[in-house]
């Protein structure tokens, strides 16, 4: 697993568009800047892995533009030492981003296959504060709860009531909400009943779905 002096210069030229498209978060870009994330896609994409794409990582799923990834990231306002969930662990990029910022991050996945496959290289690149579970996004984890801040990362038609169980009051939950286009959502937890909500920019995402796909 080689992360050489071109992936990094390719890296920084990623983190110009990205400031262009409008992301001013100075921590979030120093991670986009220093995570390989070449290492988190299949071998035959590794050419394009800096341009701001998405692109197939098996089993109808993707890893995200990395634009997303920033957006998605600014939005949760990340604070050290943080208990961030993650519904939807993909290829590990976003955990890995979480993570860098310093969040004890906790991701799901629901797709044995990723989860095994992810699980094995967070360990190998050195990302072993995140803990991975193959679970049932839809309930969350209430085990492990509350949460600071919970981020999904597939488009929800509507929000999960047991995720907003499990935010903290003051905490912030960020989904794509939507059907064929989604709008970015942000919800602040404000009391033990009340949210506020705020509809933000339109995204495109794979559907959040429910119960595990295991191996047979």
């Amino acid at each position: 697993m080689k992360d050489t002096y071109r992936h990094k210069g390719l890296r920084k030229k990623l983190v110009q568009t990205l400031y262009k498209k409008g992301v001013k978060d100075e921590a979030v870009l120093q991670a986009i800047a220093t995570i390989p994330r070449h290492l988190f896609l299949e071998k035959a994409f590794e050419e394009w892995a800096y341009a701001d794409k998405a692109f197939p990582i098996g089993n109808k799923q993707t890893i995200s533009h990395p634009f997303t990834v920033a957006y998605q990231t600014s939005l949760l306002a990340i604070k050290k030492r943080e208990r961030i969930l993650e519904i939807g662990t993909g290829s590990g990029y976003q955990a890995a981003v979480l993570s860098f910022l310093g969040a004890r991050v906790y991701t799901v996945e629901r797709q044995e296959m990723l989860y095994s496959k992810t699980k094995e290289l967070l360990n190998t690149l050195g990302f072993k504060g995140i803990r991975t579970f193959l679970k049932d996004g839809m309930n969350g984890l209430p085990d492990h709860a509350p949460f600071d801040k919970i981020l999904v990362t597939a488009a929800a038609t509507s929000i999960p009531n047991p995720l907003l169980a499990q935010l903290k009051i003051g905490g912030i939950l960020v989904l794509p909400v939507g059907e064929k286009v989604q709008k970015m959502c942000k919800i602040v937890r404000l009391t033990e009943r009340k949210y506020s909500r705020e509809y933000l920019d339109n995204f495109k995402f794979v559907p959040l779905l429910a119960g595990l796909n295991k191996e047979e």
